[in-house]
């Protein structure tokens, strides 16, 4: 994630901002430029890096989910209130009288607009159920407190409970199922490699092929794997092979594993980077070229995660980032870099990535 400024005054700005705490503009994040805005009126918005107001403005839920993303207005439209582009792919929220859930609901939207930002710096496509009703992604963020919700995926649609973005909440589950993380934004990074091993393997019976060497048959039965999961846990010796021992469950829950540590390592190199905590080649502006681009990417994150792990224990903190990854991890990984890196540089595959599903 980058290090933000604000056009006008040069403040330093967090991906979250809506208002300069310094010269109290009001300021938006544009997902087209990859920035923060200043929002201004009339021929102020011809100076300072400032968008005209009567063309953008902030996203209709800024109040609800505290969202500060900028939408870019149809002149011909007579409809206001527009949604962003990370707020439009929500599908149920809730309601307006369930304040307790609309708090929670806020912080699960502030991980989801960090999701979408990555994915889009990744250049994959983010295909809506506006798009392809029956597989387009959508989000039901749900509240548990009255009825049970199981957060998963299902041809495309990602279902959350709100529950975890309660800290207590979440830090039991942590410790009941024996995880060393779990994040709001990790439940997001892992359900959304279910929606792209879809969007994704489907282009090239190759990766197909390739994917069912590394992971397994994405297409074993999923309940017998979890009944035998939950009763007989993980097998012995899983450290070798997977990077958590909720992967070994299932080769699609490997996958998804997987692809949430390459989201992770990627965007906290990103944001490292920025504060030059990194190397500059490691921010995702810079594209990672060739077979030895993978390779790059490890051999920058290593001391990284080394050194911030270093640094939360002097802060008495656990580790940053609790996981190893061996060998075979890094074979895994190294193939979903291939399989985003092929797709995404080559307009036949994206597009037919972008078609591709169920």
């Amino acid at each position: 994630m980058r290090d933000f400024l604000c056009p006008n005054c040069g403040q330093h700005l967090t991906f979250e901002n809506s208002v300069c705490l310094a010269c109290n503009s009001p300021v938006g994040f544009s997902l087209d430029d990859m920035a923060m805005l200043v929002i201004a009126t009339g021929k102020d918005a011809e100076h300072g890096g400032a968008v005209d107001a009567r063309q953008y403005r902030l996203c209709a839920n800024l109040h609800v989910a505290e969202c500060n993303w900028l939408v870019r207005l149809n002149p011909m439209s007579t409809v206001q209130g527009e949604l962003c582009a990370s707020c439009r792919l929500t599908r149920t929220r809730p309601n307006d009288a369930d304040t307790k859930a609309l708090a929670a609901f806020a912080v699960a939207e502030a991980a989801k607009r960090r999701l979408i930002a990555e994915l889009h710096e990744l250049k994959l496509p983010i295909v809506g159920r506006d798009e392809d009703p029956d597989f387009g992604l959508a989000f039901d963020l749900l509240s548990s407190e009255n009825e049970k919700v199981f957060t998963g995926h299902e041809n495309g649609v990602i279902t959350l409970d709100l529950a975890e973005g309660d800290d207590v909440h979440r830090e039991q589950l942590r410790v009941s199922m024996d995880e060393p993380y779990r994040t709001l934004l990790g439940h997001f990074r892992h359900e959304i490699g279910h929606y792209y091993f879809y969007r994704l393997i489907g282009v090239s019976p190759d990766y197909m092929t390739r994917s069912h060497e590394l992971f397994g048959d994405s297409e074993a039965d999923y309940q017998a794997a979890l009944d035998r999961h939950y009763s007989q846990g993980a097998p012995a010796g899983w450290e070798k092979n997977f990077v958590s021992s909720y992967a070994t469950m299932h080769p699609a829950e490997d996958w998804a594993e997987t692809f949430a540590h390459y989201l992770h390592i990627r965007d906290t190199l990103d944001t490292s980077a920025a504060f030059s905590f990194a190397p500059a080649g490691a921010t995702l502006e810079r594209r990672v070229l060739g077979p030895s681009g993978f390779d790059n990417i490890i051999e920058m994150w290593l001391p990284l995660a080394w050194g911030l792990n270093m640094v939360n224990r002097s802060m008495g903190r656990d580790d940053l980032y609790p996981f190893v990854l061996p060998a075979a991890v890094l074979d895994k990984m190294r193939f979903i870099h291939t399989v985003i890196d092929e797709v995404t540089s080559d307009p036949e595959k994206l597009a037919a990535a972008a078609g591709n599903a169920g």
